[in-house]
């Protein structure tokens, strides 16, 4: 009797413990996606932060006019900013995750095949997101905080500002929770292909859908197309708005918004013309060619890859493109002259604003180096066979980096187009119905203003981001022999 208490006794009926599997933490993607999840963080704290100081020391000054109104302009300026900061990061983050999951293919077949559903996979898929979404929130929030308190700290003592504001409040959790759920979301957005993967894709390979698959999905064309015509017809009401009010802008902002989308959903219908046209530039030698037909064959792959370099081209392109279009109308409006002050104030702003979009070019970044990996890794097998047919290591670098080289001069030439286009459209929005010196005229057009040195300074950090990116894959496309490869 003593032994059956024995047996029956708490140690005997406690459940055994369930293993935790972290080992998808270490897949490939999942640290660029705690990375994007850190700075997207970071980013909308320090806003919050240098925002909330700002206004302690607008209000506080007896010197400063109009520091409420102030503080509204600089507080809206923040949500907008952190606004598209955590719209890159959703898009790269689904890219990201749509590239896991092709890579994933055969093992969610396998999955299929034993019996779990398809759903199950994909709410998988979903946690893992908010997974990674979390560790990245919680870390940008805690570096964050600290920078903002030493930032404060030293404005405080080297500007001799009296206001004081505390790095811990509430409000700071905002951003690490909305970033951690749209991380999750995005994951779930880029999960959708486990729906479509079928037990009998056990037996095969996993690779990307080609041009003829994923060109077939109707509904993702008809939402892309009404995206774009929707975002192109306010945008078109908000120029015209414009022309009788500055707040044409907001109309304007939201047709840019849509549109944009609109061109992202639709990536693989519009990046492979113009991937097919960029490609005649890189020559007719072997290497040229495989990188160009690579590009073509997988148009989802590459087309994950250019879009994120488009977002961040076009964004640093439009603030440009509108200060100076604005600076046109100001010494349209001064005969020909513009004031110093006013001059110095536009390119201050200008600097600060861009230096803030920069965080989200950034982030795209990140992504092109993130998928660019991703891809190459999963391809080791067609890159083995490669080899295994002649070509040398470095003729198998050259592809990789011209493949590279391919997609970021194709988004590097169509981003600046979208940059000019949004910029121009923001800037004609907003002072369109500005009056004009002599004539005093209404309405007025806005002639589009090219930041040449800007211009240059993106081509070239496209340039260097090119060769940064494709350093770690061409590494990893020549470190695994011919023979190991082909038995994948």
């Amino acid at each position: 009797m003593s032994a059956l208490t024995a047996v029956s006794g708490p140690a005997a009926t406690a459940a055994p413990r369930r293993r935790v599997d972290t080992a998808w933490l270490r897949e490939r993607g999942m640290g660029a996606t705690v990375l994007v999840a850190a700075i997207s963080t970071a980013f909308g704290v320090l806003l919050l932060s240098t925002t909330a100081f700002l206004g302690q020391w607008l209000r506080s000054d007896p010197y400063i006019g109009g520091g409420e109104t102030v503080t509204i302009v600089v507080g809206i300026l923040s949500v907008l900013l952190l606004g598209v900061a955590v719209y890159v990061a959703a898009i790269v983050t689904a890219n990201t995750f749509a590239t896991i999951v092709a890579g994933r293919t055969r093992r969610i077949a396998l999955l299929r095949l034993i019996g779990a559903s398809a759903r199950s996979q994909r709410s998988e898929i979903a946690r893992q997101g908010l997974t990674v979404g979390a560790i990245g929130a919680a870390i940008g929030l805690v570096g964050a905080a600290l920078a903002a308190w030493g930032l404060i700290e030293v404005a405080r003592t080297v500007l001799d500002i009296a206001a004081s504001v505390s790095v811990v409040q509430p409000v700071l959790l905002v951003p690490a929770v909305v970033v951690a759920a749209v991380t999750g979301a995005a994951a779930w957005a880029g999960s959708r292909r486990v729906l479509t993967v079928t037990p009998l894709q056990a037996l095969a390979g996993s690779t990307p859908r080609s041009h003829e698959e994923a060109s077939s999905s109707r509904g993702r064309a008809i939402a892309a197309i009404g995206l774009v015509v929707t975002g192109l017809a306010l945008l078109a009401l908000g120029i015209v708005a414009g022309l009788v009010t500055p707040a044409g802008v907001i109309v304007a902002f939201a047709g840019g918004l849509l549109s944009f989308t609109g061109l992202t959903l639709g990536a693989v219908q519009v990046m492979p013309p113009l991937l097919r046209l960029t490609g005649r530039l890189f020559g007719s030698s072997v290497p040229a060619r495989l990188a160009s037909e690579n590009a073509l064959r997988y148009p989802e792959r590459s087309s994950r890859m250019a879009i994120g370099v488009v977002m961040g081209v076009a964004l640093v392109t439009m603030f440009a493109v509108a200060n100076e279009s604005v600076k046109g109308v100001i010494t349209a409006s001064g005969g020909g002259d513009m004031p110093v002050e006013m001059a110095q104030l536009l390119d201050t702003f200008t600097g600060v604003m861009m230096g803030l979009v920069g965080v989200s070019a950034i982030i795209a970044a990140v992504g092109l180096v993130n998928l660019l990996t991703i891809g190459v890794v999963q391809r080791r097998r067609e890159l083995g066979l490669l080899r295994a047919l002649g070509l040398t290591a470095s003729q198998v670098r050259r592809v990789v980096l011209l493949e590279a080289a391919h997609v970021t001069v194709t988004s590097l030439l169509f981003g600046l187009l979208l940059g000019v286009a949004y910029g121009w459209a923001g800037a004609q929005s907003l002072l369109g119905s500005v009056q004009i010196p002599p004539d005093w005229s209404s309405p007025t057009f806005v002639a589009p203003g090219m930041p040449w040195v800007t211009l240059a300074v993106v081509v070239a950090a496209t340039a260097v981001l090119t060769a940064l990116a494709a350093v770690v894959p061409t590494r990893l496309a020549t470190r695994v022999s011919p023979v190991a490869a082909l038995a994948e």
